[in-house]
């Protein structure tokens, strides 16, 4: 799928990136080029220590802003594959400069559309988020926007062999900024602040939500929204998990989170397709047989009224897997 490609990640230094440039070296031994698009310049540093060029002579190093359009048309040249997971993605930091996440989060995502149909790239996926899904804060509602951006491209493309989609998923397990590696932390001062005691999330791996990037780069036909089927968890339990000793605290919700997250709505319902694995969101308007879709996936349409929340999952980990997973994800040291 990838290998004699050219591939390239926006916001590649970040958690996913890493994770995503490991398994393509990994998988795809003989990919041309893979291009890790970044403004941090020490990250990229620390990066190219991992994946020295030495080593990976298919690496390249690219600093850039996906605000910067030109930067973009010149890091595109010759590329098949984007991957766009660059993001502005602290709700309380977009909440206080609401329009640095803007500039970053929807007109960079303009950006990157543009470039990409300059440039002769074949195709897109971009990172999208739980927080999209009838947003309450800035952040979620930029990622809204951005998502539409990428589908409606679709609709712009002209001739171009060019398709994009969108991957959305949820919390990603000891990525920066999540809940476990704050909680680790915290144990020390045996007291863990909780924002509301029936706060739920959904959790997925690094790893399978990489995997969500390869299954779309291979089947989008354009414009869909994929949503892995993964289980959810109680804050409550992760702190038990992590640290059963330390009184929890409950702190208040902070502006701009949900109580329970969601991924598929129920105005989503009408265009969305249970894959097995995956549900897929299709475009109201796709610009490929809907009958071929289904025939090839297998898909079922959902009922009408359906929605994907984390408080009404059917899939939960409990103290003892979460204990398993801060192990295998965050700290394999991790004892109890």
């Amino acid at each position: 799928m990838l290998n004699y490609k050219s591939v390239l990640i926006t916001g590649g230094t970040g958690s996913f990136g890493k994770m995503f440039t490991k398994l393509i070296l990994k998988s795809y031994p003989n990919v041309e080029r893979l291009v890790i698009f970044s403004r941090d310049e020490q990250k990229h540093f620390q990066m190219a220590q991992e994946f020295p060029e030495h080593k990976y002579p298919q690496m390249r190093y690219f600093i850039g802003d996906v605000r910067d359009k030109g930067r973009l048309l010149r890091a595109f040249e010759g590329v098949d594959v984007v991957i766009h997971a660059a993001a502005m993605k602290h709700v309380h930091l977009a909440e206080y400069n609401p329009m640095e996440c803007v500039k970053t989060n929807i007109l960079g995502a303009e950006n990157v559309i543009d470039a990409a149909l300059q440039c002769g790239v074949k195709k897109v996926v971009a990172l999208s988020t739980d927080k999209a899904a009838a947003p309450i804060n800035l952040y979620g509602a930029t990622k809204l926007a951005s998502d539409k951006l990428f589908i409606a491209a679709n609709n712009i493309k002209g001739s171009r062999d060019i398709t994009f989609s969108v991957v959305r998923y949820g919390n990603v397990m000891g990525s920066n900024g999540s809940v476990m590696p704050f909680f680790l932390k915290k144990r020390k001062e045996k007291v863990l602040p909780i924002t509301h005691a029936e706060m739920t999330r959904f959790t997925i791996s690094l790893e399978d939500g990489c995997e969500m990037v390869f299954f779309a780069i291979n089947n989008a036909k354009g414009g869909e929204i994929y949503v892995p089927k993964i289980p959810s968890y109680k804050i409550t339990d992760v702190a038990k998990a992590i640290a059963p000793e330390c009184k929890q605290e409950v702190v208040g919700i902070r502006p701009g989170e949900k109580l329970h997250e969601e991924m598929i709505t129920i105005s989503d319902s009408m265009n969305t397709y249970d894959l097995g694995k995956y549900y897929a969101i299709l475009p109201q308007s796709p610009n490929f047989s809907v009958e071929d879709f289904i025939n090839e996936h297998k898909a079922i349409k959902v009922e009408e009224g359906f929605s994907y929340n984390s408080g009404d999952n059917t899939q939960w980990e409990t103290i003892d897997s979460l204990r398993d997973l801060v192990k295998k994800y965050v700290d394999p040291n991790f004892e109890v």
